[in-house]
């Protein structure tokens, strides 16, 4: 490297691997900075809009029960249609959430091309939870110690008290 050149330690960097069900390589990543200061805090929001987002999901659907139901033009019934549509907004707000945390399109690439699944959010819960989250708290309190170490006052030895 030349002595005209500058650059930034890229240290604590959580890369994940996506890979098939085969596990095959798809040439895709998760990445986290786990020096970033703002992902504990992102890490916290995105758990407390994935809840409001499930009890918005229960109040909708007690919402459609209590209304009577109509046989639909098609196969399903005013209610049914009116819960899957429910069910399909819920799934791309819980996918919107989820992406805020696992980074653009994060969702994608873990689905690598197939569809959104009923089991898809559990499955992104338990990566997040198995593998991401406890990187997360090992982190952060290597982080804390830095920073104290950093900046407490070091007693030096021939100083006054």
């Amino acid at each position: 490297m030349s002595d005209n050149t500058i650059q930034l330690k890229n240290e604590n960097i959580l890369r994940l691997e996506i890979v098939t069900d085969k596990g095959e390589r798809t040439g895709n990543y998760l990445e986290f900075d786990l020096e970033d200061i703002e992902l504990p805090f992102i890490y916290q929001d995105i758990i407390e809009k994935l809840k409001a987002s499930r009890r918005k999901i229960k109040n909708t659907f007690l919402i459609i029960e209590k209304k009577e139901d109509h046989k639909g033009k098609k196969l399903m019934s005013s209610n049914q249609e009116a819960k899957l549509k429910a069910l399909n907004d819920f799934y791309k707000e819980q996918t919107e959430i989820y992406n805020m945390f696992l980074g653009e399109n994060g969702v994608q690439k873990l689905l690598n091309g197939r569809k959104l699944r009923w089991t898809t959010l559990d499955e992104i819960d338990e990566i997040i939870e198995e593998k991401i989250a406890p990187k997360l708290d090992i982190t952060l309190d290597d982080i804390t110690k830095k920073i104290k170490k950093k900046y407490s006052v070091q007693k030096e030895d021939n100083v006054l008290e």
